[in-house]
C-alpha cells in the first residue's frame, strides 16, 4: 500500500534523525511547508543537541522516540527530515518498528544520511519514500521546494526527471523500481539488516565531499558485496565537492560500465541547489539515450 497524497490542512512532522539544525534553517523549513498550506509540528529533536557529540541532534534515544511518535501519531499525515548530517544509523535499532508497521505507510522525505531510514522503511513497510532536498538545508531553493511539493501532493502523477546537465553514459532503456540514494550510506549499510540490493531495479547514486579514492572504494565494496547484481539501470546524481568531475566520470565508467546497463550522468538530484526529488521504491523507466527518468507510479 502506498502513502496517500498530502492535502492543504494536513499536519506534517519535522524531525531530526541525524544532525543538529540551526535556528534560522528551522524557520526556513517551517516557512516553506506552511506556504503549501500544511500545519508543521516541530518535534523536540529538531532543536535538540547531544550532550557529548555536537554532530548529533539529541541523544539516539530521543531521535528514535521522536521518529516513532511522529510516525505513529494519527494526526500526522507525513514525516519530513529537517536535515541530514550523521546519526540515522545510530538510532535505527531504537525505533519501535512494530508500532511503525501498525501505523502503516506515510509520505516520508529526506536525503543524504537519511538514506539509512529510507532503506529501513523499505524493509519494514515496503512502501515508497521520496529522496529529496530537505527543507532545513542550505540547498533548499525554489526549484528543490517545488519538486518536493509535487512529489508529496501528487505522488500518483507520471513525472519526467531530467536535470540541466543530464546526459547518457551508456545508452539504452530500463524499467524497474528505484532504489539507492547516498553512496556513502549505501556502502556503510553493507551487512546490516536494512541493506537493500539493486536486483531488477534502477539504482540512484549520488554523494558529496568525497575524494576519488573513497568513491572508488565504496563502489568496489558494493560491487564485491553483490549490491549491483542484476541491476537494470543506473541514474547518477550530483557529486558536489568530489574533485575533478572528468576523473570522477572516468572512474564511474570504469567501475560501473562493465555492468552493461543504461546509465545517465547528472540526472539532477543530490547535494546542490535546484536538486530534483526522486521516489524510492516506485516503478520507473530510465531512457539513457534521452537522459531522463520517467516515474510511473
Amino acid at each position: 500500500m502506498s502513502p496517500r497524497a498530502l492535502r492543504p490542512g494536513d499536519a506534517v512532522a519535522l524531525v531530526a534523525p541525524s544532525g543538529p539544525v540551526s535556528g534560522d534553517l528551522v524557520d526556513q523549513a517551517i516557512g516553506a511547508l506552511t506556504a503549501w498550506g500544511l500545519r508543521v509540528e516541530v518535534f523536540d529533536s529538531v532543536r535538540a543537541r547531544h550532550p557529548r557529540y555536537p554532530y548529533l541532534a539529541g541523544t539516539d534515544e530521543q531521535r528514535a522516540a521522536d521518529f516513532t511518535r511522529a510516525w505513529t501519531c494519527e494526526d500526522i499525515a507525513a514525516v519530513v527530515a529537517a536535515r541530514g548530517g550523521y546519526g540515522a544509523q545510530r538510532m535505527i535499532d531504537l525505533v519501535d518498528w512494530a508500532a511503525v508497521r501498525v501505523a502503516g505507510p506515510k509520505p516520508f522525505a529526506g536525503s543524504s544520511d537519511i538514506t539509512a531510514l529510507h532503506a529501513a522503511l523499505a524493509r519494514h513497510l515496503g512502501a515508497p519514500t521520496v529522496f529529496a532536498t530537505m527543507p532545513a538545508s542550505t540547498h533548499f531553493d525554489a526549484v528543490a521546494a517545488e519538486s518536493l511539493r509535487e512529489a508529496l501532493f501528487h505522488p500518483e502523477a507520471t513525472r519526467t526527471i531530467r536535470g540541466p546537465r543530464a546526459r547518457p553514459l551508456v545508452g539504452g532503456t530500463a524499467t524497474g523500481p528505484t532504489v539507492g540514494g547516498n553512496l556513502s550510506l549505501l556502502a556503510a549499510s553493507a551487512g546490516t539488516s536494512e541493506q537493500q540490493h539493486a536486483a531488477g531495479a534502477i539504482a540512484l547514486l549520488e554523494d558529496v565531499g568525497e575524494d576519488l579514492y573513497r568513491i572508488d572504494r565504496m563502489l568496489t565494496q558494493l560491487l564485491r558485496s553483490g549490491w549491483f547484481d542484476d541491476v537494470v539501470g543506473i541514474a547518477l546524481g550530483s557529486w558536489s565537492d568530489c574533485g575533478d568531475q572528468a576523473e570522477l566520470e572516468a572512474l564511474l565508467k570504469e567501475r560501473l560500465g562493465p555492468l552493461d546497463v543504461p546509465m545517465v550522468w547528472e540526472l539532477g538530484f543530490g547535494h546542490h541547489k535546484g536538486a530534483l526529488t526522486l521516489p524510492l521504491g516506485t516503478p520507473a523507466t530510465l531512457d539513457a539515450d534521452a537522459a531522463h527518468l520517467v516515474i510511473n507510479p
